[in-house]
């Protein structure tokens, strides 16, 4: 009987000391347009513990690679979307992947597109964040991604030779999600672990 107490609330204590958590981390999205404002593609935006994970799914593209770039401005005006800005790059790097200055926050390694004008991408970077700080993406006038008409060289300061913006999208937030099981559950549980062994001692 001693036993069965302390383990019930050994279980007990755990679940309020710690609690339980189910969490969805943040999010955000970025449809990818032409200069004719046509959707050729899909970025999404998901913060795990090791960073950003930005996976890209696109269309339309000359094959081979092309640069893709995180850019310092959420506005993507046709036909150049020079409206993006530069690069993010809130911690004054240079350009590169491969430069010893570098790289800008918004630096990713190049998109390969196949020989049917698609690609699929991913790329996982702790160079910025989606929630709030001096990385995050949702400063004062967002940002976007750009993917460029000819392929980065990840060296040469500040763009890798990677010639015109052919598409780009606005990041957006997506409205994440969590549950928190910590405080209302473990009381219940309390209550129903003193009533357990109320009844255990009383009535077996």
């Amino acid at each position: 009987m001693r036993a069965i107490f302390m383990i019930v609330l050994v279980a007990v204590g755990l679940l309020m000391s710690n609690g339980i958590v189910w969490a969805v981390g943040e999010r955000a999205a970025a449809p990818l347009r032409d200069a004719e404002g046509k959707v050729m593609g899909m970025a999404l935006f998901v913060q795990e513990s090791q960073g950003v994970r930005i996976s890209v799914t696109v269309k339309g593209l000359s094959p081979g690679e092309h640069g893709i770039h995180i850019h310092a401005v959420g506005k993507c005006e046709p036909p150049d979307f020079l409206s993006a800005g530069p690069h993010f790059n809130p911690t004054n790097r240079k350009h590169g992947l491969n430069n010893p200055e570098g790289p800008h926050a918004g630096d990713l390694s190049n998109l390969v597109v196949g020989e049917d004008g698609s690609a699929v991408y991913e790329y996982v970077t702790d160079r910025v964040t989606l929630t709030p700080g001096e990385l995050s993406l949702f400063d004062e006038d967002g940002s976007a991604l750009i993917i460029h008409a000819g392929p980065d060289d990840q060296i040469t300061d500040p763009a890798g030779n990677s010639g015109a913006r052919v598409l780009c999208g606005v990041i957006t937030p997506m409205k994440g999600a969590a549950l928190r099981v910590g405080g209302l559950l473990p009381t219940l549980l309390l209550v129903t672990a003193v009533a357990l062994v109320v009844w255990l001692l009383l009535f077996r």
